[in-house]
């Protein structure tokens, strides 16, 4: 006879939310800071820029490029984290909530920063990035719970050799 089910284990989901809020809370004060020179991104890119070409990246690649990559890589924990908090029956969501967040980033931008560049490339790289954060997530979620199945059905097999071996 079976006993109750055992709780699910809530760790994972209440630590994702906490870095979900937090990180989309970075991403919104990075994207919507009024005066973007203020947060002194030039000076890094520059810096950035100079290691890169230091080390073979062509000259081609240049701030464009940088900035482009960058939104890539700023939203890549988001769809990570996004990925890790929903539900497997719902994880279609991620693929309006991720595309959803940068248009209203860049229809705020437009609306409300004369400062600021909305783009639709921007949209386009945060979304790219979104969406390789969440397959990551995905992918993790599936390696996880494979191993976690071969551990259940192994403990299974175990106390059903243990069971036919005692008798």
């Amino acid at each position: 006879m079976l006993g109750p089910r055992p709780p699910r284990s809530r760790a994972r989901l209440w630590l994702a939310s906490v870095l979900l809020a937090g990180y989309t809370g970075f991403v919104a004060v990075v994207t919507l800071w009024p005066k973007p020179d203020e947060l002194q991104f030039g000076s890094a890119a520059d810096r950035v820029l100079g290691v890169l070409h230091r080390v073979g990246i062509p000259q081609a690649f240049d701030v464009d490029a940088l900035e482009f990559t960058a939104n890539i890589g700023m939203f890549v924990p988001l769809g990570f984290l996004l990925g890790l908090i929903l539900p497997r029956r719902v994880w279609w969501l991620a693929i309006a909530l991720l595309p959803g967040y940068s248009v209203f980033i860049e229809l705020s931008q437009a609306a409300f920063l004369e400062l600021r560049d909305p783009s639709v490339r921007d949209v386009v790289a945060n979304t790219t990035g979104g969406y390789i954060g969440a397959f990551l997530a995905t992918a993790l979620r599936a390696l996880v719970n494979a191993r976690d199945r071969r551990v259940v059905d192994r403990a299974l097999w175990e106390r059903e050799a243990e069971r036919i071996g005692a008798r």
